[in-house]
């Protein structure tokens, strides 16, 4: 290779290069614009902040999202598995239909879930629907929640106001946590920020 061809050839190089180490570059989550508390407490139990994430729609800004647990996991079986309560936390960052959210849930959870059980959890599943259709919209700022609590259930929460009775059981609310860190999640950079992990580009 002469000089000149050497000279034609180095930005051709350091072009391929770069590329390279955008693949293979880690990347954080992003913070979130919601500022999640590092604990909460329920039904008398401690519980530690796993992860955060955004909820992203094409490339809008849906809703922030926190997850909480007796001890923090790193991968779903475990998140899945692990006993005890749980929480789920949600701040909306747009305009949300309810009735849009309440289907968008179902939809993930029939993703990550066998047929069995999404027939098993029929009852619980039709009562998520109805209580986020029950609101006409949220809008940036209102929050939403979702506790599990053993030996009760999963007790909904719309602007801190509990929407009725607990439903289901550890079962069901497994299938809930699987919307966002099942093998289909709805969004997989979410998913990564909620169990802590580094998300890696996809360029």
């Amino acid at each position: 290779m002469n000089r000149r061809q050497a000279h034609y050839l180095a930005p051709l190089f350091a072009t391929a290069l770069c590329a390279l180490a955008l693949q293979v570059a880690p990347v954080h989550a992003a913070p979130t614009s919601t500022t999640f508390e590092p604990t909460a407490q329920l039904q008398g139990s401690t519980l530690q902040l796993n992860g955060t994430g955004t909820r992203f729609r094409v490339m809008f800004k849906v809703y922030d999202m926190a997850l909480y647990t007796p001890q923090k996991v790193n991968t779903a079986d475990a998140l899945v598995n692990q006993p005890g309560p749980k929480r789920l936390r949600f701040t909306a960052l747009r305009e949300i239909p309810g009735t849009d959210l309440g289907l968008a849930f179902i939809k993930g959870l029939q993703a990550n879930s066998a047929k069995d059980l999404v027939q098993r959890h029929t009852m619980s599943s039709t009562r998520l629907i109805e209580i986020f259709s029950g609101k006409p919209k949220l809008v940036p700022g209102d929050t939403f929640a979702m506790d599990f609590i053993p030996g009760k259930g999963t007790q909904f929460y719309i602007s801190g106001q509990p929407q009725g009775a607990p439903v289901g059981d550890a079962e069901f609310f497994a299938m809930v946590l699987r919307i966002w860190v099942g093998p289909q999640p709805v969004d997989q950079a979410l998913k990564d920020g909620l169990l802590g992990v580094e998300t890696r580009s996809a360029y």
